[in-house]
């Protein structure tokens, strides 16, 4: 088990980026951050785009590493350009495809099965910048299942590997 910090959390009602990537986002709500997520087993998370939808019931809630973010193309870049549900610090998702997790917020432990990589498409060029997609191949955050209802808080939380990850080439270590 580790200290982990759950730096953002996004719950977006709306599928922003949607056509094409030259026509730009859709509109939407400025700021879908929010501090608390509720977590619904096999579901995702209330309230978002993803959630209770059939098509996306093995990635409901995509999690990733802040330590990946491409910060040298954009310093501000986060959650909102990436589309990502959870931006963790302190370890690589990334490393962990194929494994069971446990996340705890201090409202309980909430487990995820961390099901395939998240690959980033043409859109991160257009949201983060010219250079974004090509940055975070293979480091743009793991496509999850949630296994438990639970609450997810922004903050200091502990972060446990239950049952280890599928091998894969060039795989790096969690920290």
């Amino acid at each position: 088990m580790v200290d982990v910090e759950v730096v953002q959390l996004l719950v977006s009602p709306a599928h922003r980026l949607a056509g094409r990537p030259s026509e730009g986002p859709a509109p939407g709500p400025g700021d879908e951050r929010v501090r608390r997520a509720e977590v619904r087993a096999g579901l995702g998370l209330v309230g978002d785009r993803y959630f209770a939808q059939a098509a996306h019931r093995d990635a409901s809630v995509t999690m990733m590493s802040a330590e990946n973010l491409p910060t040298d193309i954009d310093p501000a870049v986060d959650l909102r350009q990436t589309r990502r549900n959870v931006l963790l610090r302190g370890v690589d998702v990334d490393a962990l495809v194929g494994a069971t997790v446990s996340l705890d917020c201090g409202q309980g432990p909430v487990r995820f099965s961390l099901n395939r990589p998240a690959r980033p498409c043409a859109w991160m060029n257009v949201t983060v910048g010219p250079g974004a997609q090509k940055a975070l191949r293979d480091k743009g955050g793991v496509r999850c299942t949630p296994l438990d209802d639970g609450v997810l808080l922004v903050g200091p939380a502990r972060f446990e590997v239950l049952s280890g990850p599928a091998p894969r080439r060039g795989a790096r270590g969690a920290t």
